[in-house]
């Protein structure tokens, strides 16, 4: 695998552990919505993911990862914050981050 491909791979990885130990275990969305640290925390991991997504595609474009066109196209953290929902981020943490994470430890094992 390419070196670099490697790295952004290991940048996710470790933006994803950070959010997830930001949130700690008990994952509740009406904490997260109230906690500002713990949200401009997650926003900012969330525009590391979509960024180091970003170079990869340029560097492989057929990349294994399932949403990585969708994520890059939605990363509007950096692009339009005044768009930023909580209720849309707390979906992408629980319906989408664990996937991601699982497609990124399997890319690594390569």
């Amino acid at each position: 695998m390419n070196e670099l491909i490697y790295k952004y791979l290991e940048d996710i990885k470790i933006a994803i552990g950070n959010i997830e130990e930001d949130l700690g275990s008990k994952r509740n969305f009406i904490l997260y919505q109230k906690n500002r640290t713990i949200k401009q925390a997650t926003e900012r991991n969330f525009e590391i993911i979509g960024e180091a997504i970003n170079k990869i595609l340029k560097l492989k474009p057929d990349i294994s990862i399932s949403s990585a066109r969708r994520i890059v196209g939605r990363n509007r953290l950096i692009h339009a914050y005044d768009a930023i929902d909580d209720a849309n981020i707390w979906a992408i943490i629980v319906n989408h981050l664990p996937i991601l994470k699982e497609e990124v430890i399997n890319l690594l094992k390569e």
